[in-house]
C-alpha cells in the first residue's frame, strides 16, 4: 500500500517558465554531443553543488564540456535560467491537488535542481507547506540517476521503497531509477506522447492508479 509520494518538481508540479532551459544551455554554448549524454553531465555539475551565483554554476559547466563561454553568452545564460524560474507557475491542478493527497499521504519532494529555481519558484507560491520533506540533488551532492540519491530519500525518512511511489515526467530521471530501487513509478505525460506502463495526464488522475 501506497504511504509516499515521492514527487518530482520540474514538468510534473510545475511548468518552466521558458521551454527547456537544459537544452537551451546546449544550444546557447553550442555543446557538440547527443542529448542523451549531455543532460546527465549537465546536471552533475549545475545540480549537485550549491553554487553562490549563476555565473560560478555556468562557468563550470561550459569548463566540464571543454567549450568558451563569453561574456554575451553568459548574459544570455543567466537571463534565460531567471526568466525560467521567474515566469515558471504550477500546473492548475497542482496546488489543490498536494493539499488534498497531504491529506493521506507523506508527500515528499524530489528534484534534480539548482538552488535558485526551485526556492524561489516555492516561496513565490507558498509550496513547502505541502511537502513533509523536500530533497534537491544541489543539496544531497548527487542526481536521482545516482542509486545513493533514493538511498539517502529512503533512510531519512525511514520508508520502504513497496511503500513510495515516485511520480515523475522523466523516463531516465524518474521512472527508471525508482524501478531500480524497487519503487512503484507513474508517469507524468501531460501531452499524451510518451509510452510507460503507468502514467497519468495530470494530479486529478493520480488516486486511480495508486
Amino acid at each position: 500500500m501506497a504511504k509516499v509520494l515521492l514527487f518530482d518538481f520540474w514538468g510534473t508540479l510545475v511548468e518552466n517558465g521558458v521551454w527547456s532551459p537544459t537544452r537551451q544551455v546546449k544550444e546557447i554554448l553550442g555543446i557538440p554531443m547527443l542529448f542523451s549524454e549531455y543532460v546527465v553531465r549537465f546536471e552533475k555539475i549545475m545540480m549537485t553543488t550549491d553554487f553562490p551565483d549563476l555565473k560560478t554554476a555556468f562557468e563550470s559547466v561550459a569548463q566540464e564540456f571543454k567549450v568558451d563561454c563569453s561574456e554575451r553568452q553568459m548574459e544570455i545564460l543567466i537571463g534565460m535560467w531567471n526568466k525560467s524560474w521567474m515566469l515558471a507557475r504550477p500546473y492548475p491542478e497542482t496546488i489543490e491537488m498536494l493539499a488534498e493527497l497531504q491529506k493521506k499521504y507523506r508527500v515528499v519532494l524530489v528534484s534534480n535542481t539548482d538552488r535558485f529555481a526551485i526556492n524561489n519558484v516555492m516561496n513565490k507560491f507558498g509550496m513547502r507547506k505541502y511537502f513533509e520533506k523536500v530533497f534537491c540533488s544541489y543539496e544531497l551532492g548527487v542526481i536521482k540517476t545516482d542509486p545513493e540519491f533514493l538511498s539517502k530519500v529512503l533512510a531519512e525518512l525511514g520508508a520502504a521503497a513497496d511503500e513510495c511511489v515516485m511520480i515523475g515526467d522523466s523516463l531516465e530521471s524518474d521512472m527508471l531509477p525508482a524501478q531500480k530501487a524497487g519503487i512503484k513509478a507513474i508517469m507524468m505525460d501531460r501531452r499524451g506522447s510518451r509510452q510507460f506502463e503507468l502514467k497519468i495526464r495530470n494530479l486529478n488522475e493520480l488516486e486511480k492508479v495508486l
